[in-house]
């Protein structure tokens, strides 16, 4: 069981939606299983429900509504409150643990939970059916990958469906130009360094993806959580292509909170050991849900910190199962004597860890990231230069991006040597570059000053926010 708080609400209650007006515009939200796409879509309903008082439904397996809830770390708890849960019973499934030898980073030992996943269909279309029978248009905004569940929309005369997108939109326009045989438009001296899509996913899941292809016309438009002040060349290219599809798009992030002070002040041990720290000092570690290390990976990045005598925050956990309230986590070991050594100087953490408020503390000035675009979007909303180390899916491309087109991180390793070993004489160099360097210091500038930019984009008047806007003004219409 995982050593996390739940978040409390008198009424998670499945027939909330029975109070819905008949004159009320319906917001359902259906992710797909995985913490990050979990937690971009909890952080929409939040912003959608508490800015322009809409009902908001999120619709999952009662095990991921769970799992959403539990660690939504950065979220007014009165927010969450506000969101109706819709809890599907959960499939049976086999939920076994991560290989953590694999050579290959990508979490193969998920596939059972996303195939349970694909046996939602018909109790997401009862949901629908019901609240599209009680609200004057029903919106259902809903994963990419949760297209075949939710095609059931289009037989709804008052429903239409958006496809909010979890990667950045350079990604998503890489993935499509590589697609057709196009070519990225980039110098040519970054299209060399463009990393390849070999060993970015199993076979299994690629034809996964491409199996919700037919259901993807039904949408309406797309909503990417990203801002133009991150991904505007992007944004604008990737309208280009979706031209001729007369599908609208919008970019109204980042979803996530941007002001953090009161959750800041709330007791963490993270937080506390923060408080303690200069300004800037300290690199955070984390490798998301997803990664799963060796003991002789471990050892090296365990080494690599000790040498380059920077403080350090390791966030040291394994990645999740398919189902994260079962089986045991596995018992990670550290070089002996390692906690002793860098106590004071580093804090090792094995539970979960509010990593929006860690990257929004002041003393915070380094993430050392698998790249994943929910850590990337924190890390880029917070100011903090990232230490870019991509391990799968859409992370070589946003970890790209990061060092290479916004210039804010440095990589730890290149794409094409990903199944070798990153030794502690790697990391120790890295991690001073970033911390402890003229180079860093630049480079965490750059940082800061994108960061103060994309907050002002979520404030009154600023694109994300005009773009968020836009898109409430269209579905409410």
């Amino acid at each position: 069981m995982e050593d996390q708080t739940e978040v409390r609400n008198s009424d998670f209650s499945t027939s909330m939606y029975s109070n819905l007006k008949q004159d009320e515009v319906a917001i359902v939200m259906v992710p797909f299983p995985g913490q990050g796409h979990l937690n971009q879509l909890l952080q929409l309903a939040c912003l959608i429900s508490s800015s322009y008082d809409l009902p908001v439904y999120y619709v999952g397996t009662a095990t991921l509504n769970r799992q959403a809830r539990v660690r939504a770390n950065s979220l007014n708890p009165s927010d969450i409150g506000k969101i109706h849960f819709h809890d599907i019973p959960t499939p049976e499934f086999a939920s076994p643990p991560p290989d953590f030898n694999a050579l290959s980073k990508f979490p193969s030992h998920l596939e059972p939970s996303w195939e349970a996943c694909m046996l939602l269909r018909e109790p997401i279309a009862s949901f629908l059916f019901d609240i599209s029978s009680k609200s004057r248009r029903e919106i259902v905004i809903h994963d990419s990958l949760m297209s075949y569940n939710v095609q059931d929309v289009s037989s709804l005369p008052n429903a239409e469906s958006y496809i909010f997108n979890c990667i950045s939109v350079f990604t998503f326009y890489c993935l499509i130009c590589l697609s057709i045989g196009m070519t990225v438009p980039l110098e040519e001296e970054l299209l060399k360094k463009l990393p390849s899509l070999e060993g970015i996913m199993t076979d299994k899941i690629r034809d996964r993806g491409a199996s919700q292809s037919p259901y993807l016309d039904i949408k309406s438009g797309d909503i990417h959580n990203t801002s133009k002040v991150i991904e505007g060349k992007f944004l604008d290219l990737l309208a280009q292509v979706a031209s001729d599809q007369n599908k609208k798009q919008w970019a109204i992030g980042p979803v996530l909170p941007t002001k953090l002070d009161r959750i800041l002040n709330r007791e963490n041990i993270c937080l506390d050991w923060l408080n303690n720290q200069p300004s800037r000092s300290v690199l955070y570690i984390s490798f998301g849900t997803t990664t799963s290390f060796s003991d002789r990976e471990i050892k090296e990045l365990a080494m690599g910190l000790e040498q380059s005598k920077q403080r350090f925050i390791w966030v040291l956990r394994d990645a999740d199962r398919g189902d994260i309230f079962t089986g045991e986590a596995r018992k990670i070991e550290l070089p002996e004597g390692f906690e002793e050594r860098v106590k004071g100087v580093g804090l090792v953490v094995r539970e979960w860890a509010p990593q929006p408020e860690i990257l929004a503390h002041s003393s915070t000035g380094g993430f050392m990231s698998h790249c994943g675009w929910n850590s990337c979007l924190e890390s880029i909303t917070m100011g903090v230069p990232i230490a870019a180390w991509p391990m799968h899916s859409d992370q070589p491309m946003t970890g790209f991006m990061v060092t290479e087109i916004l210039k804010i991180g440095l990589l730890v390793r290149e794409w094409e040597k990903r199944e070798e070993l990153v030794s502690a004489s790697t990391i120790e160099n890295v991690v001073r570059k970033l911390m402890a360097s003229e180079e860093g210091d630049m480079i965490r500038k750059r940082s800061e000053e994108l960061g103060e930019a994309v907050r002002q984009s979520t404030e009154e008047g600023g694109a994300s926010r005009m773009e968020l806007d836009s898109f409430i003004k269209h579905i409410t219409r």
